[in-house]
């Protein structure tokens, strides 16, 4: 069996040196023939020194170079020069545990699955504040709500990027990433690994949670604050829009008109919630707040764009 591991990356040198170092030690199966694939995607920092330095004693380390912005470009690059029947993906951040890929190869086998998601633990930067709860951890890709393996059959249990992996029969039947989605530089956007899923899941492929299949992501400082969350669903939100547009036949500017009271509605939300909500129930209120926000924007730069 052939195997890639698809690790994009962007302005992490000394971040991604301790990403590899974890990976160079992972277990694989004695039958299993597998190559690392870094793709750097523009950045500015010494990240080719830390791969060629690496590939001295590394013979299946390769590296590849992206100049189109975003993490899908980057992805898609990494799939079009992998050679893995089966396809990894983890990010510039993460740690696996020695055993990921072998547990990951078995559940994949197990469950006779398309692709793939495992268990996503935080490595926090700095003690969390108390108004981030559990309701939070999908914005930070923490997966850590279930141990158990489980079939993924509705949108909130999809994998997230920083552990997942697909059979490359998948991207030759329904393409890749979509690239006007997902991370692009310091961009926050995301959703580009979701909707992957949900065109697998949407022609009936199979994508199962393997709950022993573990890896470790850092959570910097900085996407401690409200500030972060807000900005990552304003963008989010803003590039969705931007891809898919927006059902409704009385549009402004290519703006559906009920948007508008529900945007009043949110803001409204918002306010009551300072006063009389908790800081959790407040940021929920806000955060919805900013997705409307965003829909509106990316539909309007959408109707620009095609006028």
């Amino acid at each position: 069996m052939k195997v890639s591991l698809i690790i994009c990356t962007y302005n992490r040198a000394e971040s991604l040196k301790e990403t590899l170092a974890y990976v160079k030690n992972l277990a694989t199966p004695s039958n299993c023939d597998w190559e690392v694939i870094v793709v750097d995607n523009n950045s500015a920092d010494h990240t080719h020194d830390v791969v060629s330095q690496l590939q001295d004693t590394w013979p299946n380390l390769r590296y590849e170079f992206e100049n189109q912005q975003g993490l899908s470009f980057a992805r898609n690059h990494g799939i079009a020069c992998s050679n893995g029947e089966i396809l990894f993906f983890t990010d510039d951040d993460v740690l696996p545990e020695p055993d990921w890929i072998e547990k990951s190869l078995n559940g994949l086998e197990k469950h006779k699955a398309d692709a793939c998601g495992g268990f996503i633990a935080p490595i926090w930067e700095k003690a969390p504040p108390t108004w981030l709860t559990e309701k939070f951890h999908g914005f930070l890709a923490i997966r850590t709500d279930r141990t158990e393996d489980y079939i993924i059959n509705e949108s909130s249990q999809l994998p997230f990027g920083a552990n997942m992996a697909f059979k490359r029969s998948v991207f030759d039947d329904f393409g890749g990433f979509d690239v006007n989605r997902g991370r692009k530089g310091n961009v926050l956007a995301s959703g580009e690994d979701g909707e992957m899923f949900e065109r697998l899941l949407n022609a009936g492929g199979k994508v199962v949670f393997i709950a022993s299949a573990k890896v470790h992501h850092k959570v910097e400082g900085f996407r401690l604050t409200k500030k972060y969350f807000r900005k990552w669903r304003y963008q989010t939100s803003r590039n969705i829009a931007l891809s898919n547009g927006w059902p409704g036949e009385r549009k402004i500017a290519g703006i559906p008109l009920y948007i508008f009271p529900q945007l009043a509605r949110a803001i409204l939300n918002s306010v009551k919630s300072r006063i009389y909500g908790t800081p959790e129930e407040t940021l929920l209120k806000d955060i919805i707040t900013c997705h409307f926000i965003g829909t509106i924007f990316g539909l309007a730069q959408r109707n620009k764009e095609q006028s």
